[in-house]
Order: structure tokens, then sequence, then C-alpha cells
């Protein structure tokens, strides 16, 4: 074999190797959205219609696959913190951070398990955390220094709520996927200084028999 048919056969297998990974990602990315990250790497590998040892090849545990899918969407916050920053106005900077933070969870369940668990063996993910942290709570400063937050409202009282939040979009979602909104608005007032104006509330209430059809889905689960 010559010199040029090594060369062109190592950059057909490192394409290959790559297209397998891009495939891994893609199919993880599938299987997170849809039903968390409560799922295994065969899972993955069944969906990316690869050999498990392939998936085992580049990603020596689940926790690996977690933080090369959310890493950019951890970063993607971080950036709208810093976009929220730059908003006129204090509140509908804070309010729109909030709000984008929550519509991720809603659009992918993964977001709301890696929102709320531990970052260990998360190297990336632990990264862009720390990164929103410090952008979180100077949102919440600026909005106290206008008037317009509570001034005892802390970046972990943030965190709490969207963690409360996150729990209404996963009841409401067979039934009324954009139904979080309306709770949102509510626990806004709530954060709201004293004499502010309310905050609308876009969603309607869930109906009696959303209700009931929510919690017929919270007992298959």
């Amino acid at each position: 074999m010559n010199i040029v048919s090594t060369v062109t056969g190592a950059r057909r297998l490192r394409a290959d190797a790559e297209r397998n990974r891009r495939k891994i990602l893609d199919a993880a990315a599938d299987l997170f959205a849809t039903r968390g990250i409560d799922i295994t790497l065969d899972d993955v590998a069944r969906h990316a219609k690869v050999g498990v040892g392939t998936v085992y090849r580049r990603f020596t545990c689940k926790q690996e696959l977690v933080d090369g899918v959310f890493q950019q969407h951890m970063d993607d916050i971080a950036d709208a913190a810093t976009a929220a920053l730059q908003r006129a106005d204090p509140w509908e900077g804070l309010v729109d951070f909030i709000a984008l933070t929550c519509e991720q969870m809603a659009l992918n369940r993964g977001m709301g398990d890696v929102f709320f668990s531990d970052d260990e063996g998360r190297e990336q993910i632990a990264c862009a955390r720390e990164r929103v942290t410090p952008l979180v709570e100077a949102l919440i400063a600026r909005a106290q220094d206008a008037g317009a937050l509570r001034p005892d409202i802390t970046v972990n009282d943030l965190f709490t709520i969207s963690r409360m939040v996150e729990s209404v979009i996963d009841f409401a979602r067979p039934v009324a996927p954009e139904a979080w909104r309306r709770y949102l608005g509510l626990v806004l007032d709530g954060m709201r200084a004293e004499g502010t104006a309310r905050t609308p509330l876009t969603a309607p209430s869930l109906t009696d028999e959303q209700v009931e059809q929510a919690k017929a889905a919270c007992v298959r689960k």
C-alpha cells in the first residue's frame, strides 16, 4: 500500500468516525428531548442505528454524552442572560431570561433534568453554569436597583421557582403545553416590588377536563 492510499484511508476513517459521533449526538439529543436523561447508551445506539460498541468507544459513560449534548444549550442560556442585561428595562430583561429558561424546559425534557441535578462528570456543563450564575445575580441586582423586584429575592429563589414551573410543565404538557406561561405570570407577580403593575396572564387556566387528563397521564408514567 502506498503513502497516498494510506493517507486517504486514514482520512476516510476519521470522516466515518466523525459521522458516527454526530449520529450518536443527534440521537441522544432526540431521546433526551422526548424522554429526559434517564436513558441508556444502548437506547442511544438503537436510535442512532449504530453498534453499542461504537457508542462506548466515543462516550465511556452517559454523563459524557449528556455533557456533549447540553453544553451548547447551557452556553445559549448564558448568552441569553448577557442579552437580557442589555435590555433598557431591567424588569423586562429579567422576565425575558426566566421565560426563556422555562421555555427551554418545556421544549426539551432533558433540560429540566440537567438544571436540577448535579454536574458530576459534566465538566462543560459545570463551566457553563459557573458562567451563568453571576449573570443572573446581575439581572437580579439590576431589577432590584430599579425598584421593580422585591429586595429579598436571591438567585436561589429563581432556581427554586424554575423547579416549580418545571413541575407545572411536566404536569400540563400532555394537555396544555403552554399552560406554564400562566403560572409563571402568577409567580412573577409575587416577585414584583410592591406597587408595580400586574403581569398579564397570556395562557388560559386549565379546564376541568384538562386537569383530569393530566392527572391520568401522571398515573400512566
